[in-house]
C-alpha cells in the first residue's frame, strides 16, 4: 500500500510504502526525495510521525524572507598558496637570534668603525661630531636653526601667535628607555642597541617612576621602550603596576625578543596585562627585513606575530592591540600611512594569515647609526635637505615632545626618546634633572622644550611622532 501526502511545509511531500516513509521537496519539475525506516507496527511501537519531536533550537528563521540579507564575510578567505615557509617556521626560530647577531657585527665594516670611533673619540665627543655634520648640512642650504626656521613659516602662513618657543602642554605620556639592551643590532637605530650594550634601569629609578604615576592624574599612558624592553629586567614590574594604576602600557616591541630563550611566557603575561604592542616590522618580505635588521629576524618575527595572533592580538574583538611600524629602507620618506596600511594588511593576511590593528609609518631620523650610515654614503646632505624641503607645520602641535616626558634607563629626563640619545637633557638651575627631582608630571607643564637640528625628522611629511 502507499499513499502519497503533503506535509504542513509548502513543496513537501512523503510517501508511506510498507514501514518506509519516504520525504521528499518539489522544486519546478524536480522532486528530491530521502528515505527514512520507520519500526514496523506489528512490533508494537506506537510511534508515527505526528507523534516525532526534533530538538531544533536553530529553527526559526523568519518566513519574511524579502526582509533576508546576505552579509559580507568580516574576513574574506586568505589566497593560496600561503608561503611555503610556514610549514617548518616553527623549528626554524627555535633558540636565540643574539649569536647570529654578534657574528654580524663582528663582520660588518660599519660597525666596526663605529666601534673603533667611540673607542677611540667617546660618546659625548661623537655626539657632538654628529651634530656639526647635521648642521653643516642645513648650512649648505641656508637654513637656520629648528626654532628660527618654524617662527618663519607661521609668517608666511599668517600664524601670528606670541609663541617663540616650543613648549610642554599638560604631560599624557611616560615614556621609560628602561634600557640599551637588546638581541638585534638595527642599522637604522638611534639607540644604537645590541646585545653588547648591557645597560639597563634599576629598581630604584624603576620604584620612583611608579611614585610619579601615582602624583600623576594627567597621564595616560606608560610607553616602555629600549633596546628589547621585554629582555630588561624592571619590565615586567613597570608593567605591572601601571596597570595596577589603569594606565594603559605600550610595549615598544623588535618581535624576535619573544622568541628568545627564557622568554617563554611572555607573550602570554602580555595578553594577561592587557598590553598594548607596537611592533616594529618594516617591510613584509624576507629580503627587506633581514637587510634592516638582521639575518634570521623576518623568520622570528612572523613566527611570533602569529603567535600573537594565537592569543588574540590583532582580533578587533579581544581589546588586545597589535599595531606595527614601519620606517624607510634608505634615505626616503615613507609613503601615505593609511594606503600602506591597507597594503600590509593585504599582504600579510594573504601570505601568512597574519592580522594586526594599525600601521604606523616612522621618518628615520637622522641620529647615531642611521646618520652615520647616511655620511658613509655621502646622502647625509641629502636628506636634510629632503626633511626641510617636506617641512608640515601642522606636525608641529601634535609632536611626541609635546606632551611627553622621556625617562632613560638611569633616571635622566628628556623632552623625548630622540634627545635622550643626543644628550639634550632637561635640566635645572643646578644641572641635569632626574625622576628623583620631580614628584609629578604636573611640574613641568609649560616648560620650554630643547630642539636642535635633528628636529626636521619629526616634522618631515606627515611627522614622526
Amino acid at each position: 500500500m502507499s499513499c502519497l501526502r503533503f506535509l504542513h511545509r509548502p513543496g513537501c511531500w512523503s510517501s508511506l510504502k510498507g514501514n518506509k516513509l519516504q520525504v521528499g521537496t518539489i522544486s519546478g519539475s524536480r522532486c528530491f526525495s530521502s528515505t527514512r525506516i520507520l519500526p514496523d507496527d506489528n512490533k508494537g511501537s506506537t510511534n508515527s510521525i505526528e507523534q516525532i519531536n526534533p530538538q531544533l533550537p536553530d529553527y526559526n528563521t523568519s518566513i519574511n524572507i524579502h526582509e533576508h540579507k546576505l552579509q559580507r564575510p568580516t574576513r574574506p578567505p586568505p589566497k593560496l598558496p600561503r608561503w611555503e615557509g610556514l610549514q617548518d617556521l616553527s623549528e626554524r626560530t627555535k633558540g636565540s637570534l643574539i649569536p647570529e647577531t654578534l657574528k654580524e657585527m663582528e663582520n660588518d665594516k660599519d660597525f666596526q668603525i663605529s666601534a673603533k670611533q667611540l673607542k677611540e673619540m667617546g660618546q659625548k665627543k661623537l655626539t657632538r661630531e654628529e651634530k656639526k655634520r647635521r648642521q653643516r648640512a642645513l648650512d649648505k642650504i641656508g637654513v637656520p636653526d629648528f626654532i628660527q626656521f618654524w617662527n618663519n613659516k607661521k609668517l608666511q602662513n599668517g600664524i601670528t601667535d606670541k609663541q617663540q618657543n616650543l613648549k610642554k602642554k599638560a604631560i599624557q605620556v611616560f615614556q621609560l628607555n628602561i634600557g640599551i639592551y637588546c638581541n638585534q643590532a638595527c642599522n637604522h637605530c638611534h639607540v644604537e642597541s645590541s646585545p653588547k650594550r648591557q645597560e639597563m634601569m634599576s629598581h630604584e629609578v624603576a620604584r620612583k617612576c611608579i611614585d610619579i604615576l601615582k602624583n600623576s592624574p594627567s597621564i595616560h599612558t606608560v610607553d616602555i621602550t629600549g633596546g628589547a624592553p621585554e629582555l630588561c629586567k624592571e619590565f615586567r614590574y613597570i608593567a605591572t603596576e601601571a596597570r595596577k594604576l589603569e594606565i594603559d602600557v605600550i610595549d615598544r616591541c623588535n618581535l624576535t625578543a619573544l622568541l628568545e630563550p627564557g622568554q617563554e611566557d611572555t607573550a602570554q603575561f602580555l595578553a594577561d596585562n592587557k598590553i598594548h604592542i607596537v611592533a616594529s616590522l618594516p617591510c613584509y618580505t624576507a629580503k627587506n627585513v633581514n637587510l634592516q635588521r638582521g639575518k634570521g629576524v623576518f623568520d622570528k618575527s612572523i613566527q611570533s606575530l602569529l603567535n600573537l595572533n594565537s592569543l588574540g592580538y590583532g582580533k578587533p574583538e579581544t581589546g588586545l592591540k597589535l599595531d606595527l611600524v614601519y620606517n624607510p629602507l634608505g634615505a626616503f620618506l615613507p609613503p601615505d600611512q593609511k594606503k600602506l596600511d591597507e597594503q600590509y594588511k593585504k599582504e600579510l593576511w594573504d601570505v601568512f594569515g597574519i592580522e594586526f590593528n594599525k600601521l604606523f609609518t616612522m621618518t628615520n631620523m637622522p641620529v647615531k647609526r642611521f646618520a652615520d650610515f647616511l655620511f658613509r654614503r655621502n646622502e647625509l646632505n641629502d636628506y636634510m635637505d629632503l626633511l626641510v624641503r617636506n617641512y608640515n607645520l601642522n606636525t608641529v602641535d601634535k609632536l611626541m615632545c609635546r606632551d611627553t616626558i622621556s625617562v632613560s634607563w638611569d633616571g635622566i629626563l628628556y623632552d623625548c626618546d630622540f634627545n635622550q640619545q643626543l644628550d639634550l637633557e632637561i635640566s635645572k638651575e643646578s644641572g641635569t634633572m632626574t625622576v628623583f627631582d620631580i614628584n609629578s608630571v604636573e611640574d613641568m607643564t609649560e616648560s620650554v622644550i630643547k630642539v636642535d637640528n635633528h628636529c626636521f625628522g619629526c616634522t618631515a611629511g606627515m611627522g614622526s611622532s
